[in-house]
Order: C-alpha cells, then structure tokens, then sequence
C-alpha cells in the first residue's frame, strides 16, 4: 500500500498535535475557519484618513497631539484571501519555501 500524494507537508494548517483549533470568522465572508488555517492580517491605521488629517492638525488646540490609531487584527478564509489577492497561488516549486515573503515597508 502506498501513501497518498500530500500537496503541503501542514496540510494547509499550523496545528501540529493539537487534536482542535477553535473557529474564527472570515472578514469577507463570514465563513466559519478554523484559526491555524485563516490567513491572518493585522492591520495599523490612522483613523482619520489622510486628507483630513491636516484640517484636525490645525484646528487642534493641543500642539504637537498625536492621533490615536486603530489596530485590527483581520482572520481570511483561504479562498476569500486569494479572490481578493492577499495571497497568491504559488506553482509547485515555490510552495516548498518556508520563507516569509517580502515586506515593503513605507
């Protein structure tokens, strides 16, 4: 008897003897995934966006006050995150690499 062909050595997941992982909702869908196999984003931003952001600065009576920013932290199901591009399907060769891809930074 031989063994099935595996597409990836996790099988898709970060679960590694866990048995269950509790679910989470996707942002775009609202598909219920588990939260090893959703495609994690954790997004910083400023709330008020750009071209606002100097009309606050000059009506604020408080020199030099930073704006608070919001953090979020965003959970995709895998086919929600490859329609919308957040990932990309990677050919054979490619999906070996463990190596995070890379980043660009402003």
């Amino acid at each position: 008897y031989e063994a099935m062909t595996v597409k990836r050595r996790c099988h898709g997941r970060n679960k590694k003897g866990r048995g269950h992982v509790n679910r989470v909702r996707c942002v775009s869908t609202g598909k219920a995934i588990p939260k090893d196999k959703a495609i994690k984003r954790f997004i910083v931003r400023n709330i008020v966006e750009a071209s606002a952001l100097r009309d606050i600065r000059e009506a604020s009576c408080i020199e030099g006050y930073q704006l608070p920013k919001i953090y979020i932290k965003q959970f995709y199901s895998i086919e929600a995150a490859i329609h919308q591009r957040i990932v990309r399907v990677r050919s054979r060769e490619l999906r070996r690499s463990r190596e995070p891809p890379q980043r660009n930074r402003p």
